[in-house]
């Protein structure tokens, strides 16, 4: 989940490696570091804190000249955040440098080693192994090449590997296994990075690489091998969306501006699969049979994007009369699924690379299940080994803390119900219609929440100065407020919890006592009185109630509750679509009153692709 850029050209390094780095920082911003290969010199330069400290440290690069190089922005995984643990690791003789995305398993037996040897080593980390590593078998055999295989075959584990040696200053090596790395092929220069947004300014010409490759990248070319060292023509992709897509646009975070373009990415990830009423999936493979042929349905993912399958969850089986189990990918393989022909397993991610996910995905495909992905980034790891995906459209999304992708996700899952629901004749022409026609009317219901911000962000200055909050609904109003309350302790560090409310009584309300912060969620209308006495019953209590319904109920709720946000109506399964970006908001605004560094909020980073 840390940034990876490399570059190798005709252009200084640098300048182009911090670009990049800048763009990546939200995979990581512990700290940060780059290397470049100059006149046969190897120069490094890399510091703890936030990219702005080593971009003054350098001079903006100008410090560093050369033109290959490498840079990494580092979330800590193996060594607090430091100077001496930063990227990239250089080797003992201070010839070969290395950044690194994943973790070395079998790190400490390669260290021991290499101890051994005569070997010394500074930092705590898994990485400066593999430079080490590099250093002893070029020793060894005199040929570089010859050394980054003996050091692949070496290492276990998961790795995204950018590696530049001051005796080849033309040359860059990059390998990959379980960690994402794409190639850029751009004009007088290519590229490596861990992400497309570093390279958008200077290629949208990109190949992902795949697991067990090994690619030397020089400024005329890029030379790739599979695991027998064969030549690899890799397929090209063309990005075609904006820079400013990954720009904030005027915006005071990313986050916001994600929360705010959620309109508009509902519209793209459902306008095309949606043709005169009738709910299109032309990118899916499954023949009519094959879906009448599902027997069980597993959701499997991560994070907010687990949290869409617990509501695919109430919704799919309601419409598809079909058991659905929803897993943490961390868990799944780890668990002896009961899943294998017939099954079909629905594989969540934004970035479709998240590590947890793939493995879980792997374990089920291993067993025999079908394996359907809703994937952001097209190419991404998921999205190549599953049988069939379904792309969001999302477009980048910077903020750590998702927004339109969770959005985006929850409207593929609706979507996919009731196509599927049809095809198995479980959804009556009634549902069917109201389903679609609510899904097309959800951007413009999200762009009226939207205008209500300020009023939410007054919302948000009665709650700032509340350490713990307590997230409560029933059915599927539980299944959100679990997101809920994630977007609140990601980014505000306020303590935050989401229960069933029915199971207050059964423990839970130990917690509650005067002052304490309850948000209540009642957008599920069959079970507004239920939401009602729960309400009832955390007042008593001594909970202050801030309460989430529907504009029609509004009016019933103020009668109890001081604090009320109201938003539109829609097809109750899809009350979840509408009510997660009040939620976005709340959180947003209550870490903006603590003045928290939200886009960049501590310990997380955006794509985790380490266990």
């Amino acid at each position: 989940m840390c940034g990876i850029v490399g570059f190798v050209g005709s252009e200084q390094a640098a300048p182009i490696l911090l670009d990049g780095l800048r763009r990546l920082e939200y995979r990581g911003y512990d700290s940060s570091g780059i290397a470049v290969c100059g006149d046969c010199e190897l120069r490094v330069k890399k510091v703890r804190g936030r990219l702005d400290v080593l971009s003054e440290l350098t001079h903006q690069g100008a410090d560093l000249p050369g033109t290959l190089g490498i840079g990494h922005t580092r979330w800590a995984t193996h060594g607090e955040p430091n100077d001496v643990n930063a990227h990239p690791h250089v080797s003992s003789s201070g010839r070969i440098a290395v950044v690194h995305n994943g973790i070395i398993e079998n790190y400490m037996e390669l260290k021991n080693q290499l101890i051994q040897k005569g070997y010394t080593f500074r930092s705590e980390t898994d990485t400066e192994v593999v430079a080490q590593l590099l250093d002893y078998y070029y020793d060894q055999c005199g040929d570089f090449f010859e050394a980054v295989m003996c050091m692949l075959n070496a290492v276990d584990g998961a790795y995204a590997l950018g590696i530049v040696c001051a005796d080849y200053p033309d040359r860059m090596y990059a390998a990959r296994k379980d960690a994402p790395l794409l190639l850029g092929y751009g004009e007088g220069g290519n590229y490596i990075a861990s992400d497309v947004t570093a390279l958008i300014r200077y290629t949208r010409d990109i190949a992902y690489m795949d697991d067990g490759e090994l690619a030397i990248l020089s400024a005329g070319g890029i030379r790739i091998y599979d695991r027998q060292m064969r030549p690899v023509e890799k397929e090209h992709h063309h990005v075609d969306w904006e820079i400013d897509a990954a720009e904030k646009g005027g915006y005071a975070h990313f986050m916001l501006k994600e929360i705010m373009e959620q309109p508009r990415a509902i519209r793209d990830a459902t306008a095309a699969r949606i043709q005169n009423g009738r709910v299109v999936f032309s990118d899916l493979n499954m023949t009519p049979e094959q879906i009448r042929a599902i027997g069980k349905i597993y959701i499997v993912a991560c994070g907010s994007s687990y949290h869409v399958g617990v509501v695919g969850k109430y919704n799919l089986e309601r419409m598809l009369r079909r058991n659905v189990e929803v897993c943490l990918a961390s868990e799944f393989r780890y668990s002896d699924p009961i899943v294998g022909e017939g099954d079909l397993v629905i594989v969540i991610s934004q970035s479709g690379e998240t590590l947890d996910t793939m493995a879980a995905l792997r374990e089920a495909k291993k067993r025999g299940a079908r394996i359907l992905s809703i994937v952001n980034v097209v190419g991404s790891s998921i999205a190549r080994e599953s049988d069939d995906v379904l792309y969001t459209w999302a477009g980048p999304e910077i903020a750590v803390a998702t927004t339109k992708a969770y959005s985006t996700q929850m409207a593929l899952l609706n979507l996919l119900g009731v196509y599927f629901g049809d095809i198995m004749g479980t959804v009556d022409y009634e549902t069917y219609t109201d389903m679609v026609r609510g899904i097309q009317a959800l951007p413009e219901q999200m762009e009226e929440i939207l205008l209500r911000r300020e009023e939410i962000h007054t919302l948000a200055q009665e709650c700032a100065h509340h350490e713990d909050v307590f997230f409560i609904g029933r059915n599927l109003d539980y299944a959100l407020s679990l997101e809920g309350s994630l977007k609140l302790k990601e980014i505000s560090y306020i303590h935050s919890e989401a229960y069933a409310s029915g199971e207050l009584k059964h423990g839970t309300i130990s917690l509650i006592e005067d002052g304490t912060l309850v948000i209540a969620l009642s957008l599920y209308d069959p079970l507004f009185d239920k939401a009602m006495s729960n309400v009832v019953e955390v007042q008593a209590r001594g909970a202050r109630v801030l309460a989430l319904t529907i504009d029609r109920r509004a009016a019933a709720m103020a009668e109890r509750v001081p604090m009320v946000l109201p938003i539109p109506e829609t097809e109750p399964m899809l009350q979840p679509q509408l009510g997660v970006v009040p939620l976005q908001l709340l959180a947003y605004y209550i870490a903006l009153e603590r003045g928290c560094d939200i886009d960049k909020p501590r310990n997380l980073a955006k794509s985790v692709t380490v266990e």
